[in-house]
């Protein structure tokens, strides 16, 4: 199976794993932004409140994905990937049906676990498909991370005006139900370590530390960084960190093995990730904001919801072929070296828009460019970490990877954010266009430094093959 020859069913579990990503994680998660304002006045609840429907999911994915991961790693991907899609359907449901923000809240929690499906699914493309597709079926698979908000926003304005905000939260359950039954049916069983064990109290740390880190970060610009409860929560997460580190490298066989952590290969992608991560946020908020500021401030479009989200459109499109297109150049190139040209193209676009945005075209041009390097980026990273570290940690190296990812994506947008608001004569006033180049120019320098990463990450001989290690 797998590596002597594909099935026809194995043929379609890339796309399959491509579509349940999306549903399960990158469409679900972004598909309420267009309508947190709605979701205020629905539930009578405050813009904070309405926010959390967002940060929620992004807390409950960051702390599940790694976990997940391992799981996936220890019981083998098929079971864990059918409980993580029904947990997320369910999830998805609860909130769509909430009359309150409570049960808003827990529904979207439980819906985080879907961003474990990348994790899972990297674990199963590198288990079922030749060494060959490896390489492309994980760079599809990164792709779809930058997919589900573009989609989002293409869809939100039809479906609200038509059928009304909540319908946004049935899209993704409406792809989910069916891709549930087509992975029952299509996905492989594979094997799994029959004396594993896991390491719960590592569990147990690392999502303390996690929710109290990400808490403080997602909340600091609310609360302000000098608020008491963000320096508590800072606090905690260090402590909890210091915890956690100490009882994995204490333990057998620990959640994240820091050994693996420490592997050129592995630490440099995680960084690079981090800042693709913020690069992929960065634009999500200047591009939009600069498109709908009014005309009469001499530098804004004046241009409605549905204009900014296709300019997004073809930078995602562009972010997708390029994910595809990465495993072709990984077998001739290496994914050291598509890392560097997704960071260089991504330094060109940010670059370019920091100078030149007179003009939508100038804006989709350079649109383009950032998400195409982008889409190399991600393949690249996640194709690194794949082929450093063993078959049997796959599953909790990538969903590190990926939670760092999402460290990264939070940076980007509280920074992007904070820039252009700081560039306010007064507070409530309009951004000046200073906010927005320096906004492009500090996601551009982000780029510097990956290009930097690139160069320092090994080098892996290009061709057939993930050049999978055989020891941890």
């Amino acid at each position: 199976m797998g590596l002597g020859g594909e099935t026809g069913r194995e043929r379609l579990v890339v796309p399959l794993l491509a579509f349940l990503g999306v549903m399960a994680y990158a469409l679900s998660m972004a598909v309420v932004t267009p309508a947190l304002p709605l979701i205020q006045e629905g539930l009578g609840t405050t813009a904070g409140g309405a926010a959390w429907t967002l940060t929620a999911m992004t807390l409950s994915a960051a702390v599940g994905t790694p976990v997940i991961g391992r799981l996936g790693d220890l019981f083998g991907p098929r079971p864990v990937l059918l409980v993580v899609l029904v947990v997320t359907v369910v999830g998805m449901v609860v909130a769509a049906l909430a009359a309150s923000l409570p049960v808003m809240l827990a529904g979207r929690a439980l819906a985080g676990v879907g961003g474990g499906v990348f994790p899972l699914a990297y674990t199963i493309i590198r288990e079922v498909h030749p060494p060959h597709r490896t390489a492309s079926a994980v760079g599809l698979m990164s792709s779809m991370l930058g997919l589900g908000g573009a989609l989002s926003w293409v869809i939100a304005g039809p479906v609200i005006d038509w059928f009304g905000w909540r319908w946004l939260l049935w899209v993704p359950v409406a792809g989910l139900v069916p891709g549930v039954a087509l992975a029952w049916w299509i996905v492989p069983r594979t094997g799994r370590r029959e004396t594993a064990r896991i390491d719960w109290w590592g569990a147990l740390l690392f999502a303390a530390w996690l929710v109290c880190g990400l808490t403080a970060l997602t909340q600091a610009p609310a609360w302000g960084w000098a608020d008491p409860r963000i320096l508590a929560l800072a606090a905690a997460a260090a402590g909890l960190a210091g915890c956690w580190l100490a009882v994995e490298s204490r333990v057998a066989e620990p959640l994240v093995d820091l050994r693996l952590m420490r592997r050129r290969g592995v630490w440099t992608a995680n960084v690079a990730s981090m800042l693709a991560g913020y690069a992929l946020m960065a634009g999500g908020i200047l591009f939009p904001l600069l498109v709908q500021l009014p005309v009469a401030t001499g530098f804004g479009f004046g241009g409605s919801a549905t204009q900014a989200a296709l300019l997004q459109l073809p930078a995602s499109v562009g972010m997708t072929v390029a994910g595809f297109a990465a495993g072709a150049l990984d077998m001739r190139v290496g994914s050291r070296a598509v890392l560097l040209a997704g960071a260089v193209l991504t330094l060109t676009g940010y670059g370019y828009v920091a100078v030149a945005h007179d003009h939508m075209w100038q804006l989709y041009t350079g649109g383009i460019a950032r998400g195409i390097g982008l889409g190399l980026a991600y393949a690249a990273v996640a194709n690194l970490v794949v082929a450093a570290v063993p078959a049997g940690q796959t599953g909790v190296a990538t969903g590190v990877n990926t939670l760092i990812r999402t460290v990264g994506a939070s940076l980007g947008t509280q920074a992007s954010a904070a820039i252009v608001t700081a560039s306010a004569p007064f507070p409530g006033g309009t951004p000046t266009e200073g906010g927005f180049t320096l906004g492009f120019a500090v996601a551009a320098a982000t780029m510097v430094a990956a290009i930097g990463l690139a160069l320092l990450a090994p080098r892996q001989p290009p061709g057939p093959g993930d050049h999978r290690p055989d020891m941890p």
